[in-house]
């Protein structure tokens, strides 16, 4: 069966070149395109569909607040953020929205073509290190929160707090299972734990509930 993808951004000529690079796919297909947040959202009531490659900045609405309305309705599809990187600033707000990771612009076709089909594995696109690095540009302009502002972090026991903070610092289950001298199951079985009891939907929302509660810094480790 092919993943299919909604592809939203203004440019038409940017959806025309992804909708090529897909069609050439014997997996994907493209269902709906959209020019900004509202019609994706308007599609999204008519078409099924199982990845969004969202823009950021659009008329309208946003692909920050549209990735939020998207993100909050059950079963919805999973989303990739679109972005130029250098120039929009608050991409990292749609990690935070519910995206599943985000794309440069420019990416080559390749990875464009294994993020969609790593997304709809269930899989978070881009690695933890690589969100930390897009935080840290951007940390001024997350909220200043605290751990009290999170309680929930008080639900995980100390070593699903410990692989938390391993997660947030850009290591994969394997360095993770090195560290701590557990099997890399085990280190699996923690991550999904630590997920189901924050209410997240991958590594990466955990990397930013990391930096807003000051588990880790900005620039640094926690």
């Amino acid at each position: 069966m092919s993943i299919r993808v909604m592809l939203v951004d203004d440019q038409m000529l940017l959806r025309t070149g992804f909708r090529m690079v897909l069609a050439a796919q014997p997996d994907m297909e493209v269902v709906a395109e959209a020019g900004d947040g509202a019609e994706a959202i308007a599609n999204l009531r008519t078409t099924p569909v199982d990845v969004v490659l969202m823009d950021v900045r659009m008329p309208r609405l946003d692909g920050v607040e549209a990735t939020r309305r998207i993100c909050a309705e059950p079963g919805a599809p999973k989303v990739l953020i679109l972005t130029t990187f250098d120039l929009d600033e608050y991409a990292f707000s749609g990690l935070k929205a519910g995206a599943s990771g985000f794309m440069l612009k420019d990416v080559p076709p390749s990875e464009l073509l294994s993020a969609i089909r790593s997304v709809h594995s269930g899989d978070a696109v881009v690695a933890p290190s690589t969100t930390r690095r897009l935080l840290d540009r951007f940390a001024p302009l997350l909220p200043s929160g605290g751990r009290r502002q999170h309680q929930e972090l008080d639900r995980l026991t100390s070593r699903e707090s410990e692989v938390m903070l391993l997660v947030a610092q850009g290591l994969s289950n394997g360095e993770i299972a090195g560290r701590l001298v557990l099997s890399e199951a085990t280190v699996k079985t923690h991550v999904g734990r630590i997920l189901t009891k924050l209410g997240l939907r991958d590594r990466v929302q955990v990397v930013v509930l990391a930096y807003e509660s000051g588990l880790v810094r900005a620039g640094g480790r926690g």
